[in-house]
């Protein structure tokens, strides 16, 4: 199995969680998304995925994109140890969290986007810092009062085992102190972060600690 991964993407971390989590050898090949342009958009990386985007997994002849298809992929290649509930509403809970995420913070804050506003509409470091920490402290509100409101959250996101949500909220924090967001602000948010980043499947799967980190 082998992931194209780039070490700062969060879409490509939360890959990485998850094959932590589940124990999943897989040889990492690392693509740049900032040096020459960004070696996504070359040829040979497109004939592997033609969005130009990462992650993408390729497991035997199949090769996979988007990170949610690709966990959920794995999730059902191999279901031990789960990253989702057994439950129907339980499993819908999860995936709500996760696409809080990856479908209402992380699209409006992704490299393509923070680029655009620099090209396009010339803002600079400080307008372009303004609208990620916009989008991220909203969207972290909302899922804050969830989570902090809701009995099936526990020491995670859901329950007192890491999962599927868990995967997506952890490399969203991460960016989000990079762009110096008070987490801190969040306490549920936080407490769910430390306490996955305790675990050696998200130690290793953490941007500094991939052989391409820069």
């Amino acid at each position: 199995m082998r992931l194209y991964s780039y070490w700062r993407s969060s879409s490509a971390y939360r890959v990485r969680i998850a094959l932590n989590l589940k124990a999943l050898e897989y040889e990492l090949v690392p693509v740049h998304l900032v040096r020459d342009g960004g070696e996504q958009h070359g040829a040979t990386y497109r004939r592997i995925n033609p969005q130009a985007l990462v992650p993408s997994l390729e497991h035997d002849t199949v090769v996979i994109t988007q990170s949610m298809a690709i966990i959920e992929y794995l999730e059902e290649f191999w279901p031990a140890p789960p990253l989702l509930p057994r439950e129907p509403a339980a499993r819908a809970r999860v995936r709500a969290i996760a696409q809080s995420i990856a479908c209402e913070i992380q699209p409006l804050n992704n490299l393509r986007v923070l680029q655009e506003l620099e090209r396009r509409l010339g803002a600079d470091k400080e307008q372009v810092r303004g609208w990620y920490l916009h989008w991220v402290e909203e969207g972290f509100a909302a899922l804050e009062a969830r989570l902090a409101g809701d009995a099936e959250t526990g020491d995670f996101c859901h329950g007192d085992s890491p999962g599927l949500a868990d995967a997506f909220l952890v490399p969203q924090v991460y960016n989000a102190r990079r762009f110096d967001c008070d987490v801190a602000a969040f306490p549920t948010i936080a407490r769910i972060d430390a306490n996955c980043t305790t675990l050696s499947a998200f130690i290793n799967a953490a941007p500094e600690n991939q052989p391409d980190a820069s």
